[in-house]
């Protein structure tokens, strides 16, 4: 049965676009993951500002053993990291990870 994760990343209010675009940046890094399934960033539409990062994993192994891993490391250092430039301030004030699995819900929701 899928896993879902949903890391809640709470930003100061004008920090959500550059955490957007550092997502985007990294668009595709953890597709080939093994146990991959799928992955939403969720925006959200009133003045909250918490963003939720919601991925599906085939089981907790499979996302246990992608946290774990180099490809994880190397996708959560910033950019400036990566490129030796001075380092970013992180977007994030907090953050959370959560975790569910399926329930219930519609035949066409899998």
């Amino acid at each position: 049965m899928s896993i879902i994760k949903i890391n809640a990343i709470t930003v100061a209010s004008d920090s959500g676009d550059e955490l957007a675009k550092r997502f985007a940046a990294r668009a595709g890094a953890v597709d080939n993951a093994d146990g991959f399934e799928g992955f939403e960033l969720l925006k959200p539409t009133d003045d909250r500002t918490t963003w939720l990062v919601m991925t599906r994993w085939r089981d907790e192994d499979a996302f246990n053993a992608w946290v774990a891993s180099p490809a994880f490391a190397h996708g959560h250092r910033s950019e400036a990291a990566a490129s030796a430039e001075p380092t970013q301030r992180p977007v994030g004030v907090h953050s959370e990870v959560w975790s569910y699995t399926v329930a219930g819900g519609s035949p066409g929701s899998n």
